[in-house]
């Protein structure tokens, strides 16, 4: 009638005893505060052997997004985004008007003499085939 149960039931192994009041060692830390453009701050925990030059001077802020820094009286400001810009609007910043009318030109040149090529590529198969089979 007795199941598979533990002896002390709510623990688990390797939980040690109870009320043990070091549970493990604790690092010691220290806060930096940083703070956003829009007057969000937030103190994050570095490990106290960390150098300061490896300390972040910005972070990205948890509640906006922006960047954050460590001058409460001089946020970091949101650099100006650009728009995204198409392939289009990259090729006509390379080239002029006429430049772009002359590779057009050019390429639809080269697309009507491949295709004048090849039909005439089909014909003459097309006329061999028929001598052919006629004989």
């Amino acid at each position: 009638m007795a199941g598979n149960t533990s002896a002390i039931r709510g623990s688990r192994v390797g939980s040690g005893p109870t009320g043990e009041i070091d549970n493990g060692y604790k690092a010691e830390r220290i806060q930096k505060t940083y703070y956003c453009f829009n007057k969000h701050s937030f103190s994050p925990s570095f490990a106290a052997s960390v150098e300061p030059e490896e300390i972040p001077t910005e972070l990205d802020c948890p509640h906006c997004g922006l960047p954050a820094g460590l001058d409460k009286d001089n946020p970091p400001v949101v650099a100006k985004h650009e728009p995204y810009k198409t392939h289009l609007a990259y090729v006509k910043e390379r080239r002029t008007e006429e430049e772009a009318k002359a590779l057009l030109e050019e390429a639809v040149a080269a697309v009507r003499e491949r295709r004048e090529r090849l039909l005439a590529d089909a014909r003459a198969e097309v006329k061999k085939t028929t001598k052919n089979s006629k004989k």
